[in-house]
């Protein structure tokens, strides 16, 4: 059964850092893409970032780049997004998925992680 579990949440103030983590479990993340995804209360799920440890390519969208970076230990079987320089509009629930590409509709998800930045 694959499996996807978020840690690393929790409240910091504006300009601090949090790293998640999306430990994987009854598949390989070199054989999937991983995203992360955020949703914020009363928005919509939006993509924050996605990666394929198989070769390395990364995306972000443009609101995270130059503060956060995802990136995959093979070995653990574990995806982080490492996110710099928080600000309060990243305050959302953060979920990572896995599936075949950075462009599927996502069909694997975890639980979800609270991320809160105060102001």
């Amino acid at each position: 059964e694959m499996q996807l579990v978020e840690s690393g949440g929790g409240l910091v103030e504006t300009g601090g850092s949090l790293r998640l983590s999306c430990a994987a479990s009854g598949f390989k993340i070199d054989d999937y893409a991983i995203g992360w995804f955020r949703q914020a209360p009363g928005k919509e799920r939006e993509g924050v970032s996605c990666i394929t440890t198989s070769d390395g390519m990364k995306w972000s969208t443009d609101s995270v780049k130059g503060r956060f970076n995802i990136s995959g230990d093979n070995a653990k079987n574990i995806v982080y997004l490492q996110m710099n320089n928080l600000k309060p509009e990243d305050t959302a629930v953060y979920f990572c998925a896995a599936d075949v590409n950075c462009v599927a509709t996502f069909r694997y998800w975890g639980q979800g992680t609270q991320v809160t930045v105060s102001s």
